[in-house]
This record gives structure tokens, sequence and C-alpha cells, in this order.
């Protein structure tokens, strides 16, 4: 306690050094902010210390600040920057959140938020609807995709002053407030007009699920929010019925979310008491979480996908799921984070979120990995794994006996920070390399598809009445093709004949999957590019091979 209240003596000096070359005036502020930290201190329940100079020194010298500074002070700023700069000194995790975002945060794994409820993106400085959400509130005014919003409550919707951030706060608002646009639809001369009423807007945690084969079904998760879980269940209840018999859980990605969600979550794959996770920390005794037995896929194979992306939650999933020996694990090593972290109300109504203790999986391995280098270093993660070759050779990566750890049928597995896959598949250079990252940041795949949906819209609707026909039978024609890729050069990307060989049908099934997802659901996005993802192929390859599951029965 007493080095974090140093920090943060340190931090508000730092900011008044900036602050000396300014008018010289005296500025009186109210004493009741000297009690900011102190109160808020109480709020968290940090355990008494020895003695109280440390709070005393800090005290005293806001007071002087409130008495004596020679310039014009924001203190309330300033001790937001303190704040902000003494959670920097703990982990890379513990974070402040101003009030006014504090809701915005939540939204994701609350589950639901309150707008007019579409997907949209911004296509040429103009607000492009992507799909409304099914029976949300622009749905049933009759806003369609392809729709262009040029106006909001009579103010200009497009051009360079438009963002992301306009959009959701000229959008978004209280569930029953009312919000007027202007839509450019094509074949219209005239903008149609809509007013719409705001409603809650449930956010799906899910992705897609379907079935791979006869016996195999596929679930993608993007987060553990409040309603992952009913997702869940009710997804297996239809694939069940759809004959599945094994499953491939794919957390590519997924950063987390809820304890609770990832815990029954987990609970659906292991036996009753199996051990999920632990957490200790120094003011947390340790406590055991086990699994129930409500599990409702305790057998059939089962493959979790994970790579760098999987954090948190992810990883209890696939680190009790790994440890149990309750299935295979394919993918790269995951994030590595396994800190626990629990949210803490400031007085002013922003929030906290303190890191309290570290997650362990079953057989004691500590999920998070090491931060000793700094905030700084810690997120460059990704990139020295790249440096190091670990995302393409598993050889490149090298643990000390000291980690080494002991799955329930005693298979090898480390510690050390993330959960290390059973069977490493390396990252695919050649479909995800430097061209399309390029077709991807600079909007040509997306780009291409919406003038091509502009163009064909009514035509496709026409041709394909649902989607199983469309996935099997549509393919972009070679016009088409040769118009994305001037598009391409346009936007100075060229494409060698040698990478069109190599990747061209990655591309153009890209585009397919970019339709799907406009004309139909979605998930369809996954289902279209499933035959070409190599983690799925593998997690296939896997559970064909009679060899492969036994030292799991």
């Amino acid at each position: 306690m007493i080095g974090l209240t140093f920090v943060l003596f340190l931090s508000i000096i730092n900011v008044l050094n900036r602050n000396l070359m300014k008018n010289f005036r005296i500025y009186s502020i109210p004493l009741l902010l000297c009690l900011f930290v102190t109160v808020s201190i109480a709020q968290v329940n940090v355990q008494p210390m020895d003695n109280n100079e440390t709070v005393k020194k800090y005290g005293t010298l806001l007071h002087m600040i409130n008495n004596f500074y020679v310039d014009t002070i924001d203190m309330a700023a300033l001790t937001e920057k303190a704040v902000i700069n003494t959670l920097k000194e703990l982990d890379p995790h513990s974070a402040y959140i101003p009030k006014k975002q504090v809701e915005r945060a939540n939204e994701t794994l609350k589950g639901s938020f309150e707008g007019v409820g579409l997907t949209f993106q911004l296509f040429k400085d103009t607000i492009l609807v992507i799909a409304p959400i099914p029976g949300g509130p622009s749905d049933k005014v009759g806003v369609l995709a392809g729709d262009k919003i040029i106006t909001v409550d009579d103010e200009v919707a497009h051009g360079e002053d438009i963002t992301n951030q306009w959009v959701m706060d000229h959008l978004r608002g209280d569930k029953g407030t009312k919000v007027s646009i202007g839509v450019y639809r094509k074949g219209n001369d005239e903008l149609i007009d809509f007013t719409i009423i705001r409603d809650k807007i449930p956010i799906n945690s899910m992705d897609a699920a379907f079935m791979l084969d006869d016996k195999t079904a596929y679930i993608k998760l993007n987060r553990f929010a409040k309603n992952s879980q009913s997702e869940f269940t009710d997804a297996m209840t239809q694939l069940k019925e759809e004959g599945m018999e094994n499953l491939v859980f794919d957390l590519r990605g997924n950063t987390g979310g809820y304890l609770g969600t990832a815990m029954t979550i987990t609970d659906e794959f292991l036996k009753a008491g199996q051990l999920i996770v632990y957490t200790e920390g120094i003011h947390q005794p340790r406590q055991d979480l086990n699994a129930t037995p409500k599990g409702d896929f305790e057998k059939g194979k089962l493959v979790v996908l994970i790579n760098e992306g999987s954090a948190s939650a992810s990883e209890i999933v696939s680190g009790a799921v790994q440890d149990q020996d309750r299935g295979l694990i394919i993918g790269r090593r995951s994030f590595g984070k396994g800190l626990v972290q629990r949210p803490f109300k400031l007085t002013d109504g922003a929030e906290v979120r303190l890191t309290i203790a570290r997650y362990y999986t079953p057989s004691g391995r500590c999920i998070q990995k090491p931060y000793d280098d700094g905030v700084e270093e810690y997120f460059k993660d990704f990139v020295h794994r790249y440096e190091n070759g670990e995302l393409v050779n598993a050889d490149s990566i090298h643990f000390p006996d000291s980690l080494k750890y002991e799955t329930a049928n005693g298979r090898m597995v480390y510690g050390g920070g993330g959960v290390m896959p059973d069977i490493f598949m390396p990252f695919d250079s050649v479909r995800f390399n430097k061209n399309f990252s390029a077709l991807v940041r600079k909007g040509v795949l997306n780009g291409f598809v919406n003038e091509y949906l502009d163009d064909n819209r009514k035509q496709l609707a026409k041709d394909y009445a649902d989607f199983d026909s469309f996935n099997s039978t549509f393919a972009i024609s070679d016009k088409d093709f040769n118009r994305f890729l001037d598009d391409a050069r346009d936007e100075e990307i060229e494409l060698s004949e040698e990478e069109l060989a190599s990747n061209g049908d990655f591309i153009k099934l890209q585009i397919k999957a970019l339709i799907s997802r406009n004309i139909f659901e979605t998930s369809t996005y996954f289902e279209v590019l499933a035959p070409m993802d190599r983690e799925i192929s593998k997690a296939l390859e896997t559970m064909a091979d009679k060899t492969a599951f036994l030292e799991f029965r």
C-alpha cells in the first residue's frame, strides 16, 4: 500500500511539473477532494496499514496544492490521471473506467444495449446498413440491409466527420426514445424517412453453431457473457436433434468474460466433482470451483480450438478440458491472462477493476504469463512470439522442467502462461499474408461486396431461397473477380499470378462468405469458410483417428 501511494504521489508531481510554466495564479479547490482517495480506499476494503504516515502525506500534499499552488489545476483530471498511473504500476489488467464509460464497458458482457438494432459499417463516409437485427426496432419499421443512412434527426449523417463513435452516439439511446433517420435505397429517387423507437437490443456471444458432418457439430463463442450459457444450451439442443455426437468448440480470439459463465459451460463437459479451476491471492484464500452433476456433454469426442487471442475465461475452459483429459486442444498457445479482476465503485461512479487473485488449472498451472518487464512489453508479446518463430513452429517454444505438470491421466503439460495445445497448428502465413491483410485493412473486400450487393441483391434473393442452396451452388464469376482485382490495384495492392494460384480460391471464398453474411445470417459467414479452415479440418481428421482419444476413456 505504501508503494502504491508513493506512485500516486509521484504521478501528481509529474503532472504538476508539466504545468509549472502556465499562468501564475492561485486556484482554490474544495477541501472535499482531499477525501477522494481515502474514501475510495475504504470502499475497496484494502487491508489496514501498520501506520498511516503515507496516507497522511498524500492528504497533506492535496491540502498544500489546494491552498498554495501557483497555477490553475483541474484537480479532478489530475486525480484521475494519478489513479490511472497507479493502476499501471500494479499489473496489465487492473484498470480504471470513468463514470461515463462504465455502462458501455459492461454492455457486451451483460448481453444487451439500448438502441435501434442494426449492424452497420462506414462505407465511403456513409453509414451502410449491413443488417437490421431480426425483431429489433429497425427491422420492425422496415429498414433493410443495403440501406444507406443519410440523415439522423435532420442532421447530415455522411461525410468525413462521421465516425463509428458518432453513429453510436446518435443511434443509441434509452429504451422508448425516438430517433428519425433518412435512408437512401437503390431504386428510389427520394430519401425514405423512418421513425424508430429505441429498445433493448440483445448482443449475441455465439457467432455460429452448425453441423460439420453427420456426427460432428461446431460452435464458435466470441466471449463469455451473461447470456452465453443459454445460447450454448439452445445450440446444443438443436445440434443434438441434428445428430451431434462430437463437438468442435471454437474459442479462437475469445478474450474471456464472466468466470461464472466459463464455469457453467465447462460444467457441461466434466463429471461431477471434477475441478474446473481454482483461484488464489494474498488476500483471497484458495477457492476450488468444481463441476456439478448437470453436465450435458460428458461423453463424445471434444476438440477445443484456441490461439494467441484466446484469453482468460477461454483459458479456464481449455485448461480444464486438457487437465482433466476430457478432450484435445488444437491451435496455438493462448494469450496467458490468468488474473482475476473484481470491480469496485469509486465515489464519483467511476469503476476500478482491481486484480485480486490468479487462476490456476486443475493440474496447478498458473494461466497468467509473466509481466515483470512492464505493461508495454507485456502487450508486445504477440510481436515477440512472431519474431521468435513461435507462431509458425512448435519447436521454437521451450519450457523448463520446473514448469512440467501432469493431467489426470498422467499426460505431460506445461505452465508458464497460457495453455499450450495438444496439437500445434502454425499460423497460416500463406492465406493471411501481407496482401490479404491489406485487402481487409483498406476495405477492398468489404467495398467490393457492398457494391456487388448494390447491383445484385434482388437477383440473389430470387436465385437463392435459402442459405443451403446458396452455399452449395454460388460462386463468384471470373468477370466479377477481375473487377475485384481492379479494385485492389486501385488501392495499390497487386496480386501476382503465383499468389492467385496459391490463395485465389481462399479470397474468392472470403467474398462468398461476406456476401452470405449480408443476405442471410452472420453465422453463415463461418459456415461458408469452414471447409478451408485448417484448424477445423485438423479437428475432423483427429476425430476420425481411432487412436487419438484412446487415453481419454
